[in-house]
């Protein structure tokens, strides 16, 4: 069995109202699959965390790499992969992109010998996991503070039993919006909030020590993910756990937070962090270090299999009779490919997520919906 074939497949709608985080603006949803077609017919599928264009640039360069190699040698393709672009690319695009490649060929691994990526990742701890929302963000037109409120209280009658809400905006509008949310959540959720990075460290030290009072879970990207100096004082300044990860890539960006401790809680993206090969050395790290792992998740059903992958495979943390369980960040932001894009989609029933057990990503690419959300413009 060799490499025939590497395609990208662009999806594109425009939303009808924006929404934006304290980082990025959303006018339309843009995300990258990725195909790689073996000589057999054998067809694996991944995804590229970040901007859809230069990451298919980025695949493409890849690709010539690729064609007549053995899809099975997951290690030595990932590596040689890394090396061609290491001296301009330790992080960002080059790894994204990688990312998107890894994760197919792991699904044409599991296809070849017919079994779930969570066993060739080592077994399933588990079939199922409690999945949290991921919302809330800012949207245009809107009353901020009501329309939050409203959109939490709709995922706890959806059985949801945490959410996650932006942050970011400013400290009072911030605090109004998370006081809010707390009372229309109720007392028995757990809320997490998330600044992407947009406050320096005395903003966010400010912000978690008078938003502590409303049982917050965790802090995510309070600072720049550059500035590992300014996370580790907003860990040792409020009382709210830290989170962070997803903009750090490969085991050498977790290497200096992790020795360091910027975080309670790591949240590498299977996606962009270096796909498969990369994520199961991040999960040892973590667990040497003693840090929690919650992956951080943002794609098409495509990622959401994936990592769903993973986490049936997560290592048990602590490794106690009662581990602590990992959760999944499910988003429920408009995206109508998300789940358009699979045969089956993948839903939460009460807030819960069953894990495909089906060979590979357990998944099957519904073509139509590919050429329904390409680029029309």
């Amino acid at each position: 069995m060799k490499i025939d074939a590497v395609r990208t497949h662009f999806l594109d709608h425009k939303l009808d109202t924006a929404f934006e985080s304290a980082s990025m603006r959303f006018d339309r949803r843009t995300h990258l699959l990725v195909e790689i077609v073996c000589d057999d017919g054998t067809t694996g599928w991944g995804e590229c965390l970040g901007p859809a264009g230069p990451n298919a640039a980025v695949v493409a360069a890849y690709a010539p790499r690729l064609i007549g190699r053995d899809p099975l040698e997951t290690e030595k393709i990932w590596l040689e992969l890394y090396n061609a672009m290491r001296d301009q690319g330790q992080r960002g695009l080059t790894v994204t992109a990688l990312s998107g490649i890894d994760v197919a060929l792991w699904d044409i691994k599991g296809k070849h010998i017919g079994v779930p990526v969570s066993t060739l990742l080592g077994g399933r701890f588990r079939d199922s996991v409690r999945a949290y929302a991921t919302g809330s963000f800012k949207r245009d037109g809107v009353d901020r503070v009501e329309d939050n409120a409203a959109e939490i209280a709709r995922y706890r009658a959806e059985g949801f039993h945490a959410a996650k809400i932006k942050i970011g905006f400013g400290l009072d509008e911030d605090l109004r919006v998370i006081a809010a949310v707390r009372e229309a959540m109720g007392d028995d959720m757990r809320l997490m909030i998330d600044a992407n990075h947009g406050y320096d460290a005395m903003e966010a030290i400010e912000l978690g020590k008078r938003a502590a009072e409303y049982r917050i879970d965790w802090f995510e990207e309070p600072v720049l993910p550059e500035h590992l100096a300014s996370y580790r004082d907003v860990r040792a300044g409020q009382p709210i756990p830290v989170a962070g990860g997803e903009t750090w890539h490969t085991r050498w960006g977790m290497k200096e937070p992790l020795e360091t401790r910027c975080v309670d809680i790591l949240q590498p993206d299977l996606c962009g962090c270096g796909g498969y090969t990369e994520i199961r050395r991040i999960m040892d790290m973590a667990a040497l270090h003693g840090v929690r792992l919650v992956p951080h998740v943002w794609g098409t059903a495509v990622q959401i299999a994936a990592s769903l992958q993973f986490m049936a495979a997560l290592l048990p943390n602590p490794p106690r009779k009662n581990p602590i369980e990992p959760i999944l960040e499910f988003d429920r932001t408009p995206m109508p490919f998300r789940q358009a894009i699979v045969a089956h989609p993948i839903e939460h029933e009460n807030g819960v997520v069953t894990i495909p057990d089906g060979p590979g990503l357990g998944i099957e690419i519904d073509r139509a919906a590919l050429t329904e959300f390409a680029p029309k413009d």
